[in-house]
């Protein structure tokens, strides 16, 4: 049984903004900057889902480990900062004052930092055991 969270469920403005006029390709870039964003800062275990067929929510999920709070917080603020800087702004943040499961939904993907102890509890790779893992690609 899939855990549902509020932040998301699928709304009228997050489908508006789906299908605007990013293509698949670009979509794939955003989500392997923010992953190497992730890297950047020292996460653990980086991985990339492809939620295609999966779920209408959003196209792909971040997910990475800190190895402490501070750490969760400080890839968190990185990721955001970096991917503002080239002009993606995060929709919606969860998490980011107490490091312990940092969620950062940029529409068309979700990134989520844990705390090693809660990655391990909520599993979330197994729960979206259905979607693709996407190969990271190499920093250019």
């Amino acid at each position: 049984m899939r855990r549902s969270t509020p932040s998301l469920k699928p709304s009228l403005n997050r489908m508006a903004t789906s299908l605007s006029s990013v293509t698949a390709r670009e979509g794939a870039q955003r989500v392997q900057r923010a992953a190497q964003l992730c890297l950047d800062m020292k996460a653990n275990d980086v991985v990339i889902l492809n939620l295609a067929g999966v779920t209408d929510m959003t196209d792909y999920f971040v997910i990475a480990s800190g190895t402490s709070d501070t750490h969760v917080r400080s890839i968190g603020e990185h990721v955001i900062a970096e991917m503002k800087k080239v002009g993606l702004t995060v929709h919606h943040t969860e998490g980011l004052q107490q490091g312990r499961w940092v969620l950062l939904d940029f529409f068309d993907f979700v990134v989520h930092i844990f705390h090693p102890t809660l990655r391990s509890f909520y599993q979330i790779e197994r729960l979206w055991s259905d979607a693709e893992t996407v190969a990271l690609e190499p920093q250019e």
